[in-house]
């Protein structure tokens, strides 16, 4: 009995360790930022935006849009269109601006967007989710470039984010991996790259 436990824990690290392996070298080619910068004959990034992409599980980097470079990215849930609750697990979609940039998240950095916006809050709104109270206040910080409160049924405590502490793992699993509460998840090494180029104001397009 224990022999077959050994067998089989020792096949499933082994599987493991292979799908590491593997995910490292699919990484192994990408390029830093300063070498994609360098291929496309630009010195410095201007108006900056980012497109997220849920379907390709990618983060767009533009500058003047121009594409520069492409992160590799995981959410929340994605099955949903809309993000109703902050409990949902569901990466929302819409147009949004980092409104608070965390450098010590337990996931290393985060680019906190300003999720719920105008149009979520007024959605929310009509369904009864939020009062009329929360409605205005959500609107106010939006047209405010604030962050909004987090104590309303929506929450706002979604962003960019690095992995942390398992960032190795994750980053180098082979395929795409939806863990997040909502937020999307890049490499710590990627998110570097991102809080580099950003700043609060900066435009951040979720799309489907």
């Amino acid at each position: 009995m224990l022999k077959n436990i050994l067998y089989i824990s020792g096949g499933i690290a082994v599987f493991f360790a292979g799908l590491i392996c593997y995910g490292i070298i699919l990484n192994v080619n990408e390029i830093t930022l300063a070498e994609a910068l360098k291929e496309k004959g630009i010195d410095r990034l201007e108006n900056v935006k980012l497109i997220v992409d849920r379907h390709n599980y990618r983060i767009e980097l533009y500058s003047d849009n121009k594409l520069i470079k492409t992160y590799k990215a995981v959410f929340g849930k994605v099955n949903s269109t809309i993000k109703t609750s902050k409990n949902d697990m569901v990466t929302p979609l819409g147009e949004y601006k980092i409104c608070a940039i965390d450098t010590v998240s337990k996931f290393y950095k985060l680019l906190k967007l300003n999720y719920p916006n105008d149009k979520d809050a007024g959605e929310a709104l009509k369904q009864g989710y939020i009062t009329k109270n929360e409605f205005d206040e959500i609107v106010f910080l939006y047209n405010n470039n604030g962050c909004p409160p987090e104590e309303t049924a929506l929450g706002s405590n979604i962003g960019i984010q690095g992995i942390g502490e398992y960032d190795f793992i994750f980053r180098n699993l082979p395929f795409a991996f939806n863990w997040t509460d909502g937020s999307i998840a890049v490499s710590n090494k990627s998110i570097d790259e991102l809080y580099s180029v950003v700043k609060i104001g900066t435009p951040v397009k979720i799309t489907f």
